[in-house]
């Protein structure tokens, strides 16, 4: 009788086990999202209500959290591909390697053990498609910036569905050679191309294996921030539903899906508030696709939530205990946009006045109109106009993803002294970065982590081998 009690009882619990394993897994990587960027987002997006506080984004109320370190194995700051590597393999390597070891060995990723446990696999991203944080799911490079090489590992890595802005060198090896267009050679390994929406629409129920990219002539590098997004731009909250429809149609076994927040990272590395906290809400807005299709099926989906690093240092706060975060609702664009706006101005005739430089900034960042300048914040952008329009001495300011005319970077930092947002660098950081989760398996991510541990965790929630 006692024997048979405990067969019983094994056969409940394993029984019990394989219930709450998750079929159905989201992995959003919000690159450069730091504690900061979630928190300052919350507060930014209750000062525009009017109020002080915080207004939750969603997946900041999942009800499991914790924090992660982002060292890689060569330094404590870490960049995209050795992060993403991490993430992915839970294994650390050297900063630019894309799924190798110091050694250069090829690492499994949690996307390839999810493929081989029979699941329809997607990596989506709002950079390109080659970039760091997406190639680490499916590439094997031993340098971040062999666009093409790792490219043309898409097709060998078999995955089901792939989407972002485009690719960075589609027809160009990394030591400069002219080779072959990869989307020809992507084609023939079984996989339709959609150039936008509307053609994904048309094309989807006869596909076998789907790459989405933006519309012929659109940039390739990424899409547009959420801040400048004009009708008819593709954005990360479509790709997730294009993702979530394609990976759950014909014969449903489960899916893997990493989408990347790729560009709060650009708008950090250009230390841009605004846009920053409105790349969060975007992200947020692609978690919510994710969260619906929870709710059909809350016992056997998991979403996680986490960044590869922090960029920019983001700090909320200055001198004063104080924080004006509704004064960022005044810029209507980007940096990188100002910066076209102010060269197209520049380019209209060879003269322009202070006047003019300064309707446009009223116009773009609300300076004056709506937000009054101290003598030294106006002293900032009269000497940067004096310099680039007056003297014709136009050096632009160089971060990672940008080059910006010197007085849309004056702009930028009377905005943020504005604001009273501080920033340390216009590089990663080595600060904590957020980890949230929701559902089957979900309870493997409270508290402080590794960013290795992610990965491993994933795979033990649902149940890869």
């Amino acid at each position: 009788m006692k024997r048979l009690m405990y067969l019983l009882f094994f056969v409940l619990l394993t029984g019990a086990a394989h219930a709450q394993q998750a079929k159905y897994v989201f992995y959003f990587i919000g690159d450069g999202m730091g504690v900061n960027q979630v928190n300052g987002t919350e507060m930014y997006l209750a000062e525009k209500e009017g109020r002080i506080g915080i207004k939750p984004l969603l997946f900041a109320t999942f009800p499991v959290a914790g924090v992660a370190t982002t060292f890689s194995a060569t330094n404590s700051i870490t960049d995209s591909a050795a992060a993403g590597t991490a993430l992915s393999t839970g294994v650390k390597t050297y900063n630019s390697a894309i799924c190798m070891d110091g050694d250069k060995n090829v690492l499994q990723t949690v996307a390839e053990k999810a493929k081989k446990a029979g699941k329809k696999v997607g990596v989506t991203t709002s950079v390109s498609v080659d970039h760091a944080t997406p190639a680490s799911f499916y590439a094997h490079q031993p340098s971040r910036s062999m666009y093409y090489e790792i490219a043309l590992d898409l097709p060998k890595a078999d995955f089901d569905f792939y989407a972002g802005s485009g690719f960075l060198k589609p027809t160009t090896t990394a030591d400069k050679q002219e080779a072959p267009s990869i989307f020809p050679i992507i084609e023939e390994a079984g996989y339709t191309i959609a150039r936008g929406l509307e053609e994904y629409k048309a094309k989807e129920a006869d596909a076998k294996k789907m790459v989405l990219i933006q519309k012929e002539g659109a940039e390739p590098s990424c899409l547009p921030y959420a801040i400048d997004r004009r009708e008819g731009d593709l954005t990360l909250a479509e790709i997730t539903e294009s993702a979530v429809s394609f990976l759950t149609k014909g014969s449903n076994k489960g899916f893997f899906l990493m989408v990347e927040g790729g560009k709060i990272d650009w708008a950090c590395h250009s230390n841009d508030p605004a846009t920053a906290f409105e790349e969060v809400v975007d992200m947020d807005n692609a978690v919510k696709v994710a969260y619906e299709f929870y709710k059909k099926h809350p016992k056997e989906t998991l979403i996680v939530i986490t960044a590869d690093h922090e960029t920019g240092g983001l700090g909320l706060g200055t001198s004063k205990y104080e924080l004006h975060l509704k004064s960022l609702t005044n810029q209507k664009e980007s940096q990188d946009m100002l910066s076209r706006s102010i060269t197209d101005l520049r380019k209209m005739r060879k003269i322009i006045n202070w006047e003019e430089v300064k309707s446009l900034l009223g116009e773009k960042m609300g300076f004056w109109k709506e937000l009054p300048l101290t003598w030294e914040q106006e002293k900032m952008l009269r000497d940067a106009y004096e310099e680039s329009f007056v003297k014709k001495n136009v050096v632009f300011e160089e971060s990672l993803y940008a080059k910006t005319e010197p007085l849309a970077a004056a702009a930028r930092k009377v905005m943020s002294q504005i604001a009273m947002v501080g920033w340390t660098s216009p590089n990663h950081t080595a600060g904590y970065v957020p980890v949230y989760a929701i559902g089957a398996g979900s309870n493997l991510f409270a508290g402080k982590m590794d960013n290795t541990d992610i990965p491993k965790r994933i795979a033990k929630a649902a149940g890869y081998k």
